[in-house]
């Protein structure tokens, strides 16, 4: 039933939607004051519609109880979203697309974990097993390949990023809007992967589906600004940041080597620049790759730290001797290429210490909006 202070808030999107706004309007109302044993209101966000939308809307919301309308100046349903969501006082706040495509029996199950304390985020999936989908070829094989992308790229442990039909517990909001940076068709997606990184649970409902043949959505334009945010948030991995300071760290070791190789000796440069670059390498880690801050979890993390560095001058040393045995005055070039080279083994090994060992140790609530 409408509450002044609801237990859900309904968030419908639109944008010149005033041929499908009533009628879709009208039934979701006459199902929730029948179907939702909830407190619930219904927002009807309209982004800078140039239609008869706004006029609809707010007949709709004189009429119909529980029925509220939010006005935004400029588009993108993504900041419609975020608009509506932030100003709300709900427990759980979901959203749905104006066309209903989403079967809306599905609104239970969907909401259900949240109220409960069981779930943080829910989202309706069409291609997990159980859902039942009625669409073309065309957006089957697109929504298909755009997950499989997800999966791939960002390791998206969800089915369906885009499916408009989702919900999320208000206060595992906090935080986690600000740092969702898309305004449009990607907020979904990056909603999901940047709450998926702080280890929020995502509940997954199979849904009926159908298509809407009165969609107006650009797939190309779409697709592409997607495959823009895909690689944005790629790059803000903790891989990707990595990688970037081991990259920064082995052009360090290289340098400090050829300059120390000569006074020190190669096994006594190898090891004293192996320390001053660990050093360097743990911290910028724990910071930028991590997110740590502070002297929590300090003296773990150097030991930790301490063992991969001991291990990588085991490998190098290795080589070294290698090398030494096939060529007793090596090239300067060739002796660091074959220290880098076998100093790479222990870089994959030095990521899952880091992580495994040395920073998962954290609440989720701790970790950072880019930790994944």
């Amino acid at each position: 039933m409408p509450a002044a202070r609801p237990e859900i808030d309904i968030v419908v999107p639109v944008y010149n939607e005033a041929a499908a706004l009533e009628p879709s309007v009208r039934r979701l109302h006459a199902f929730l004051r029948t179907e939702l044993p909830f407190t619930w209101r219904v927002v009807i966000a309209d982004n800078a519609s140039t239609d008869g939308t706004p006029a609809i809307a707010e007949r709709l919301a004189e009429e119909l109880p529980g029925v509220a309308v939010l006005r935004l100046a400029r588009k993108g349903r993504g900041r419609a979203l975020r608009a509506a969501w932030s100003a709300s006082r709900a427990r759980v706040v979901a959203y749905m697309d104006v066309d209903l495509s989403t079967d809306l029996r599905a609104l239970l199950p969907l909401v259900a974990p949240l109220l409960s304390g069981h779930s943080d985020l829910a989202i309706g999936t069409r291609l997990a097993h159980g859902a039942r989908v009625v669409r073309g070829p065309k957006r089957e094989l697109i929504s298909r390949g755009y997950n499989t992308l997800l999966r791939t790229t960002l390791r998206a442990r969800f089915s369906d990023a885009q499916c408009g039909f989702k919900a999320v517990r208000r206060d595992a909001l906090d935080g986690l809007l600000a740092d969702v940076r898309d305004d449009a068709w990607f907020f979904d997606t990056e909603l999901l992967v940047l709450a998926q990184r702080r280890g929020l649970r995502i509940h997954e409902v199979p849904v009926d589906w159908i298509d809407d043949p009165d969609s107006r959505v650009d797939i190309v334009r779409t697709a592409l600004e997607d495959l823009r945010g895909v690689g944005r948030l790629l790059l803000a991995s903790q891989v990707a940041r990595f990688m970037g300071i081991g990259l920064l760290s082995t052009l360090a070791y290289a340098l400090l080597y050829l300059a120390l190789r000569s006074p020190l000796g190669a096994g006594v440069a190898n090891a004293l620049v192996l320390a001053l670059t660990a050093v360097g390498n743990t911290a910028a880690n724990r910071r930028y790759t991590f997110g740590l801050h502070g002297r929590a979890g300090l003296v773990r993390q150097t030991l930790m730290g301490t063992l991969v560095y001991v291990l990588t001058l085991g490998l190098t040393s290795g080589a070294l001797l290698v090398l030494h045995g096939l060529d007793t005055d090596p090239a300067r070039l060739l002796e660091v290429t074959v220290l880098v080279l076998s100093s790479l083994a222990a870089t994959v090994t030095r990521f899952v210490a880091l992580r495994a060992w040395v920073f998962a140790h954290r609440a989720p609530s701790m970790l950072p909006a880019h930790a994944e």
